[in-house]
Protein backbone atom coordinates (compact mmCIF):
# COMPACT_ATOMS: atom_id res chain seq x y z
CA UNK A 1 0.00 0.00 0.00
CA UNK A 2 3.02 2.29 0.96
CA UNK A 3 6.70 2.04 -0.44
CA UNK A 4 9.26 5.01 0.85
CA UNK A 5 12.84 4.61 -0.79
CA UNK A 6 15.85 6.17 -0.31
CA UNK A 7 14.11 9.63 1.52
CA UNK A 8 16.85 11.97 2.37
CA UNK A 9 15.14 15.68 3.74
CA UNK A 10 16.77 18.76 5.02
CA UNK A 11 15.65 22.15 7.45
CA UNK A 12 18.14 24.33 5.73
CA UNK A 13 21.61 22.86 6.04
CA UNK A 14 20.57 20.63 8.74
CA UNK A 15 19.87 16.79 7.36
CA UNK A 16 16.90 15.41 8.84
CA UNK A 17 16.32 11.92 7.14
CA UNK A 18 19.01 10.16 5.33
CA UNK A 19 18.08 7.11 3.05
CA UNK A 20 14.70 6.11 4.71
CA UNK A 21 13.44 2.90 3.17
CA UNK A 22 10.16 1.10 4.47
CA UNK A 23 7.41 -0.56 3.26
CA UNK A 24 3.57 -0.82 4.58
CA UNK A 25 1.37 -3.57 3.45
CA UNK A 26 -2.61 -3.04 2.99
CA UNK A 27 -4.11 -3.25 6.12
CA UNK A 28 -1.23 -3.36 8.10
CA UNK A 29 -0.46 -1.04 11.46
CA UNK A 30 2.98 0.02 11.36
CA UNK A 31 4.18 2.03 14.30
CA UNK A 32 7.50 4.36 13.50
CA UNK A 33 9.30 4.54 16.64
CA UNK A 34 12.32 6.74 18.30
CA UNK A 35 13.21 9.48 20.79
CA UNK A 36 11.93 13.67 20.26
CA UNK A 37 14.06 14.67 17.44
CA UNK A 38 14.50 11.07 15.63
CA UNK A 39 12.57 12.32 12.62
CA UNK A 40 9.36 10.48 13.06
CA UNK A 41 7.24 13.44 11.99
CA UNK A 42 9.93 14.60 9.39
CA UNK A 43 9.10 10.89 7.73
CA UNK A 44 5.49 11.50 8.09
CA UNK A 45 5.47 15.35 6.47
CA UNK A 46 8.23 14.37 3.88
CA UNK A 47 5.34 10.93 2.99
CA UNK A 48 2.98 13.78 2.77
CA UNK A 49 4.94 16.59 0.78
CA UNK A 50 3.79 18.63 4.19
CA UNK A 51 8.13 19.13 3.40
CA UNK A 52 9.72 18.58 0.26
CA UNK A 53 12.49 15.59 0.35
CA UNK A 54 15.42 16.47 -1.40
CA UNK A 55 15.53 12.97 -2.57
CA UNK A 56 13.85 9.78 -2.63
CA UNK A 57 10.87 8.23 -3.54
CA UNK A 58 7.07 7.42 -2.49
CA UNK A 59 4.64 5.39 -3.93
CA UNK A 60 0.66 5.17 -2.51
CA UNK A 61 -1.09 1.79 -3.87
CA UNK A 62 0.81 1.73 -6.70
CA UNK A 63 1.60 5.40 -8.06
CA UNK A 64 4.52 7.66 -7.20
CA UNK A 65 3.29 10.42 -4.81
CA UNK A 66 6.36 12.30 -5.19
CA UNK A 67 6.40 15.80 -5.90
CA UNK A 68 2.23 15.90 -5.33
CA UNK A 69 1.08 18.91 -3.16
CA UNK A 70 -0.30 17.51 0.44
CA UNK A 71 -4.25 17.94 -1.25
CA UNK A 72 -3.59 16.07 -4.31
CA UNK A 73 -2.25 13.18 -2.03
CA UNK A 74 -5.25 13.59 -0.15
CA UNK A 75 -7.21 13.08 -2.76
CA UNK A 76 -5.82 9.74 -3.75
CA UNK A 77 -6.84 8.24 -0.35
CA UNK A 78 -3.83 9.15 1.96
CA UNK A 79 -5.11 10.77 5.20
CA UNK A 80 -2.87 12.79 7.69
CA UNK A 81 -3.41 13.05 11.42
CA UNK A 82 -1.01 16.08 12.78
CA UNK A 83 0.11 16.29 16.05
CA UNK A 84 -0.71 19.32 16.56
CA UNK A 85 -4.02 18.50 15.74
CA UNK A 86 -4.90 21.94 13.64
CA UNK A 87 -8.65 21.83 13.82
CA UNK A 88 -10.61 24.77 13.08
CA UNK A 89 -11.19 26.29 16.30
CA UNK A 90 -14.21 28.53 15.48
CA UNK A 91 -15.92 25.70 13.65
CA UNK A 92 -18.40 23.39 15.41
CA UNK A 93 -17.56 19.48 15.35
CA UNK A 94 -19.96 19.22 12.20
CA UNK A 95 -18.36 22.11 10.60
CA UNK A 96 -15.13 20.26 10.95
CA UNK A 97 -16.38 16.72 9.54
CA UNK A 98 -17.97 18.67 6.71
CA UNK A 99 -14.50 20.69 5.83
CA UNK A 100 -12.72 16.94 5.74
CA UNK A 101 -15.42 15.28 3.49
CA UNK A 102 -14.56 13.54 0.28
CA UNK A 103 -16.39 11.39 -1.67
CA UNK A 104 -16.91 7.37 -0.94
CA UNK A 105 -14.04 5.46 -2.58
CA UNK A 106 -14.67 1.70 -3.83
CA UNK A 107 -11.53 -0.05 -1.87
CA UNK A 108 -12.36 2.15 1.27
CA UNK A 109 -14.96 2.01 3.95
CA UNK A 110 -17.54 5.08 3.76
CA UNK A 111 -17.36 7.21 6.93
CA UNK A 112 -20.51 9.59 7.65
CA UNK A 113 -21.07 11.21 11.39
CA UNK A 114 -23.57 9.10 12.12
CA UNK A 115 -20.88 6.08 11.93
CA UNK A 116 -18.10 8.76 13.38
CA UNK A 117 -20.20 9.29 16.40
CA UNK A 118 -20.65 5.74 17.14
CA UNK A 119 -17.12 5.66 17.16
CA UNK A 120 -16.36 8.62 19.15
CA UNK A 121 -19.79 8.61 21.13
CA UNK A 122 -18.34 11.81 22.90
CA UNK A 123 -18.02 13.66 19.92
CA UNK A 124 -21.58 12.59 19.50
CA UNK A 125 -22.69 14.75 22.57
CA UNK A 126 -21.43 17.81 20.97
CA UNK A 127 -22.09 18.12 17.57
CA UNK A 128 -22.35 21.69 18.06
CA UNK A 129 -19.65 22.65 19.91
CA UNK A 130 -16.79 24.88 18.93
CA UNK A 131 -13.54 23.15 18.30
CA UNK A 132 -11.53 25.58 20.56
CA UNK A 133 -13.96 25.11 23.43
CA UNK A 134 -12.64 21.32 23.72
CA UNK A 135 -10.44 19.23 25.66
CA UNK A 136 -6.82 18.37 24.03
CA UNK A 137 -8.13 14.70 23.77
CA UNK A 138 -11.57 15.82 22.05
CA UNK A 139 -9.74 17.34 19.84
CA UNK A 140 -7.66 14.81 18.93
CA UNK A 141 -10.73 12.29 18.57
CA UNK A 142 -12.43 15.67 16.05
CA UNK A 143 -9.05 15.56 14.15
CA UNK A 144 -9.25 11.60 13.48
CA UNK A 145 -12.86 11.50 12.64
CA UNK A 146 -12.03 14.59 10.36
CA UNK A 147 -9.77 13.11 8.64
CA UNK A 148 -12.33 9.46 8.16
CA UNK A 149 -14.75 12.09 6.61
CA UNK A 150 -12.00 11.74 3.67
CA UNK A 151 -12.56 8.19 3.40
CA UNK A 152 -8.85 6.92 3.07
CA UNK A 153 -7.40 4.03 2.38
CA UNK A 154 -4.21 4.63 4.36
CA UNK A 155 -3.66 7.19 7.65
CA UNK A 156 -0.33 8.64 9.08
CA UNK A 157 -1.44 9.01 12.61
CA UNK A 158 1.79 11.41 14.74
CA UNK A 159 1.84 10.98 17.93
CA UNK A 160 -2.03 9.82 18.69
CA UNK A 161 -1.27 9.52 21.90
CA UNK A 162 0.79 12.33 23.18
CA UNK A 163 -0.35 14.61 26.01
CA UNK A 164 -3.74 12.36 26.53
CA UNK A 165 -5.39 10.61 30.00
CA UNK A 166 -4.91 7.22 30.42
CA UNK A 167 -8.86 6.57 29.41
CA UNK A 168 -8.72 8.82 26.05
CA UNK A 169 -5.38 6.39 25.27
CA UNK A 170 -7.73 3.33 25.80
CA UNK A 171 -10.45 5.03 23.81
CA UNK A 172 -7.48 5.47 21.15
CA UNK A 173 -6.10 2.40 21.24
CA UNK A 174 -10.20 0.61 20.22
CA UNK A 175 -10.26 3.24 17.63
CA UNK A 176 -7.07 1.57 16.02
CA UNK A 177 -8.67 -1.48 16.46
CA UNK A 178 -11.90 -0.20 14.73
CA UNK A 179 -10.09 1.02 11.44
CA UNK A 180 -7.85 -1.83 11.20
CA UNK A 181 -11.20 -4.02 11.16
CA UNK A 182 -12.27 -2.33 8.16
CA UNK A 183 -8.76 -2.82 6.52
CA UNK A 184 -7.63 0.59 6.59
CA UNK A 185 -3.51 1.06 6.42
CA UNK A 186 -2.25 2.68 9.20
CA UNK A 187 1.39 4.20 10.12
CA UNK A 188 1.63 6.06 13.07
CA UNK A 189 4.47 7.90 14.54
CA UNK A 190 4.55 6.93 18.54
CA UNK A 191 7.11 7.51 21.58
CA UNK A 192 4.83 5.39 23.70
CA UNK A 193 5.75 1.99 22.96
CA UNK A 194 3.22 0.62 25.54
CA UNK A 195 0.68 1.94 23.39
CA UNK A 196 2.24 0.91 20.15
CA UNK A 197 2.44 -2.45 21.47
CA UNK A 198 -1.35 -2.40 21.55
CA UNK A 199 -2.24 -1.20 18.11
CA UNK A 200 0.49 -2.48 15.86
CA UNK A 201 1.83 -5.09 14.01
CA UNK A 202 5.17 -4.07 13.51
CA UNK A 203 7.63 -1.47 14.49
CA UNK A 204 10.33 0.45 12.59
CA UNK A 205 13.04 2.51 15.11
CA UNK A 206 14.21 5.54 14.03
CA UNK A 207 17.14 7.15 15.41
CA UNK A 208 19.32 10.27 13.69
CA UNK A 209 17.00 10.23 10.85
CA UNK A 210 17.76 6.44 9.85
CA UNK A 211 15.60 3.55 10.13
CA UNK A 212 17.81 1.41 12.53
CA UNK A 213 15.25 -1.71 13.56
CA UNK A 214 12.64 -3.44 11.73
CA UNK A 215 10.49 -6.15 13.32
CA UNK A 216 7.18 -7.56 14.69
CA UNK A 217 6.23 -5.67 18.00
CA UNK A 218 6.84 -8.96 19.71
CA UNK A 219 10.50 -9.49 18.53
CA UNK A 220 10.95 -5.40 19.63
CA UNK A 221 9.38 -6.38 22.93
CA UNK A 222 11.39 -9.25 23.49
CA UNK A 223 14.51 -7.67 22.55
CA UNK A 224 15.73 -5.26 25.65
CA UNK A 225 18.68 -4.40 24.07
CA UNK A 226 17.38 -2.65 20.63
CA UNK A 227 15.03 -1.09 23.27
CA UNK A 228 17.76 0.35 25.42
CA UNK A 229 19.72 1.13 22.41
CA UNK A 230 16.77 3.73 20.91
CA UNK A 231 13.96 4.11 22.67
CA UNK A 232 15.06 4.78 26.83
CA UNK A 233 15.46 8.36 27.62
Amino acid sequence: MLEVNGLHTYYGRARILEDVSFQVARGEVVALLGRNGAGKTTTLKSIMSLLRPAAGKVTFDGREISGLAPYQIARLGLGYVPEDRRIFTNLSVMENLAAGHQPPRDDAPEWTPDRLFALFPNLAQMRHRLGGSMSGGEQQMLTIARTLMGNPRAILMDEPSEGLAPVIVEQMVETIAELKAHGVTIVLSEQNLHFARAVADRAMIIEKGRIRYTGSMEDLAADEEVRAAYLTV
